[in-house]
């Protein structure tokens, strides 16, 4: 006879025949009652049914055995520098010169300040949730398409994550193809195909990503500190030339935002047209923003002490946004006029890297010869580096999707290494999309991919909106917000804030094509063939799973236990062998890194 440990029979007969009118015998059964109410409780608590949350945990169960797991090879720095600047590429450094163009000094400027206020609170998101449950390894739980169905619906993960998906890989095109246009800024470079250099720098992009992670993070580690330095020593040589400390010695000020002006009314005159400058710079303006909280929450299963890492990264992801997008759009306005001459023919004649970036302009109209050529080599490399880091995204999205049913199996490979190698051989497929730059010109490529890559990141956003306030609701029902190892500043409003600003911007990103005298079929189908594409895979799956009469999960049916005791133990052991810094430079290097 054997007994289990969830149910215990106590003897009968004597119990049954006791005089229960007795007030000890009494005081006794109640107490046994409500013991018994208590493990009942317990029990119930500790089985609750999951799998009409996400079915992750089963999935999790069907990966084969002989399956790797990512390897947590990036350090501290690493993590670090990949939230400064990771993403950071030909958005800031090239594509704003369009935005001045068409927007005015002012007009730049402004978009991309109330940029940063949205995208502030979804890097908190993503942090708060990341931080929380960082993941074990066998995925990438910092995937905003795991989070989407995790705390959200199945459904809406499934079009998350194909929509995500897309998104990295077109953005490696992207960068590859920008690139490759960099180089021809010098003549030498003209004598080589263009589709060599494509080939060149994806082949360099796929080679690395097939080395274990500790490659990839040292690469941008390095490659972002370069970004980083050459970002500020153009801020720094802006506020010179702002005060006259060129050699012409002629003081800029803030003169061409007084002549031709602030605003470049490309629409209409007066207010309004000021309204829709500052409108046209926030949707132009997106792509140099776009995926930059989500490369940092994708590192989280693959960094050393996760919580601590990924939760610094967050905080410093407002230093980010605070020097390199609004100092450095603030720095463009005051040494390039919108209407410049040579700005306008660079556009026109889809000039190359260095030749279109606005700060090579200003440089160049200062009397500077060197400085653009070095500049040059650092665009090229925030290309390439960029791509890199959206090839890095890619296949740990593909890896997630293989690993919950969204994609086949056979991409949820990794070998010893640690490497995801079947989805990274698959997303070169996708990157291939960059040779399209041998037949068009390097503009035209460019601007079609960032269009359709920028509104897919803006759905992205609003599903990673969504997951969070449903993860709060979550956190909040089970009386674990204390337990929240990093919280955003008013994050319960703004994230609100946040919903609405991306839900308005992706809605009437296309707002110009509906005005007569700017039609253009192409234009309106880079605008909004995303939507149609991401509601047809959200609903298809609905149709297909059966799940339509369940559109999110019930509060109380989220998980937010699985993992959280381990987690919590092993940051509590990994912060009692932590050596303090002893010295002023260790403090230094400690903060900064």
């Amino acid at each position: 006879m054997s007994s289990s440990p969830d149910s215990t029979e106590l003897p009968t007969g004597t119990w049954d025949k006791a005089d229960k009118s007795d007030p000890i015998i009494s005081e006794v059964d109640i107490e046994a009652n409500t013991i018994t109410e208590q493990l009942t409780k317990d029990k119930h608590k500790e089985t609750i049914d999951y799998s009409e949350t996400s079915s992750l945990d089963e999935e999790k169960q069907q990966q084969p055995e002989e399956n790797g797991k990512l390897k947590q090879g990036l350090k501290s720095r690493h993590v670090q520098l990949i939230a400064l600047g990771g993403t950071i590429g030909t958005g800031l450094l090239v594509g704003s010169s369009q935005t001045l163009a068409t927007c005015g000094p002012a007009g730049l400027f402004t978009s991309y300040l109330i940029i940063c206020t949205f995208i502030y609170p979804i890097m908190n998101a993503f942090g708060e949730m990341v931080c929380y449950l960082p993941g074990n390894g066998s995925d990438s739980a910092g995937s905003s398409a795991y989070l989407v169905e995790k705390y959200v619906d199945r459904s809406l993960g499934f079009a998350s994550s194909w929509n995500y998906y897309y998104c990295f890989v077109i953005l490696v095109a992207t960068e590859c193809t920008a690139a490759a246009g960099v180089v021809e800024y010098w003549a030498w470079a003209l004598k080589v195909p263009k589709g060599a250099w494509i080939t060149i720098f994806l082949f360099c992009v796929v080679a690395l990503n097939m080395l274990p992670v500790n490659f990839y993070g040292e690469s941008e580690f390095w490659f972002a500190s370069i970004k980083i330095l050459c970002i500020l020593g153009l801020i720094i040589l802006s506020f010179i030339l702002f005060w006259g400390g060129g050699p012409s010695h002629d003081r800029l000020g803030f003169r061409y935002w007084q002549r031709p002006g602030a605003f470049a009314d490309h629409i209409t005159d007066g207010t309004g047209g000021n309204f829709l400058d500052v409108y046209t710079g926030v949707i132009k303006g997106g792509f140099a923003f776009v995926l930059g909280p989500e490369l940092v929450s994708l590192t989280s299963s693959e960094c050393h002490d996760q919580r601590r890492n990924i939760a610094k990264a967050s905080r410093r992801f407002v230093w980010r946004l605070m020097i390199f997008y609004v100092l450095g759009s603030l720095s463009i306005s005051v040494i390039v006029a919108y209407n410049d001459p040579n700005l306008q023919n660079a556009l026109a004649q889809s000039k190359p890297g260095a030749g279109s970036s606005p700060f090579v302009i200003g440089i160049q109209n200062a009397g500077i010869k060197v400085l653009p050529h070095i500049i040059n080599v650092c665009i090229m490399t925030s290309a390439w580096s960029a791509g890199n880091a959206y090839m890095f995204a890619s296949s740990r999205s593909l890896l997630t999707m293989a690993s919950h049913g969204h994609a086949p199996k056979f991409f949820s490979k990794i070998n010893r290494f640690g490497v995801p190698y079947v989805a990274v051989g698959f997303s070169f497929l996708f990157c291939c999309l960059a040779y399209l730059n041998v037949s068009s010109s390097t503009a035209n490529v460019f601007n079609w991919f960032s269009n359709i890559s920028t509104i897919s990141g803006f759905i992205g956003w609003i599903c990673a909106c969504v997951a969070y306030i449903r993860f709060r609701k979550a956190i909040i029902f089970n009386d674990l917000y204390d337990r929240l190892p990093y919280k955003g500043f008013a994050q319960k409003y703004l994230i609100w804030y946040s919903l609405f600003m991306v839900s308005l911007i992706t809605l009437t990103n296309g707002y110009q094509i509906f005005i007569p005298r700017f039609w253009d079929y192409k234009d309106f189908i880079a605008a909004y063939i995303t939507l149609p594409v991401f509601i047809v895979l959200w609903i298809g799956h609905k149709l297909v799973t059966r799940s339509w009469r369940q559109w999110y999960i019930p509060v109380d049916k989220i998980d937010v236990f699985t993992g959280l005791e381990e987690i919590e133990e092993l940051t509590n052991e990994l912060d009692e062998k932590r050596v303090p810094p002893n010295n002023a430079w260790d403090k230094f290097l400690d903060a900064l890194l």
